[in-house]
């Protein structure tokens, strides 16, 4: 293989093995009609930083960390525009509910939902990374630029106001829960 090749061979592969999860993780930060866009964008980086994706286990945390800065920057252009919009129509309009909160039927999981909200851009990535990417320290540490301790950390404080915002009790404070006792169970 001619070495003209190689980064062409090395994207292809790239794009291959990890299109589909980076593909996710943009539909679970924006509405569906900017996923294509957003997911271009990190290939579109990939590509001219061809010679720089890491190997191995390092590649998907790294896309992580390129979609992140593309959905934020999707997200604030959003932003930009409804507010835009507003002041030309000369009327101020309600936040719209996200997709995933239209879904959402039990009460406890809307109360998650409406504490992520709460959090700053910051903890909610970390949360997601965790949550939803199910990466680990080491691995949500590359994608934020942190060493793994610090990652733990933000990990951590993120889930303790994740907790407080949603009304949920600390881990290992116990609750009495009534119609549990009745059944007999915790």
């Amino acid at each position: 293989m001619a070495s003209a090749d190689m980064p062409d061979a090395r994207f292809r592969g790239v794009f291959r093995d990890y299109h589909d999860a980076i593909t996710r993780s943009c539909l679970r930060r924006l509405p569906r009609h900017d996923v294509d866009d957003a997911v271009a964008r990190v290939f579109g980086v990939a590509w001219r930083k061809v010679d720089e994706i890491p190997p191995g286990d390092a590649t998907l945390p790294w896309l992580y960390r390129i979609a992140s800065y593309e959905v934020s920057t999707m997200q604030r252009s959003a932003r930009r525009f409804v507010a835009l919009k507003s002041k030309l129509n000369g009327l101020g309009t309600a936040p719209q509910q996200a997709p995933e909160v239209q879904v959402v039927q039990n009460a406890e999981q809307e109360a998650v939902l409406r504490a992520l909200a709460t959090l700053s851009d910051a903890g909610r990535e970390v949360i997601l990374l965790r949550s939803y990417e199910g990466l680990p320290s080491g691995a949500i540490a590359e994608v934020l630029g942190c060493s793994p301790q610090a990652a733990r950390k933000r990990l951590s404080r993120a889930l303790r106001r994740l907790r407080k915002a949603a009304g949920f009790p600390s881990p290992g404070v116990a609750v009495y829960r009534p119609e549990a006792a009745e059944r007999g169970g915790p």
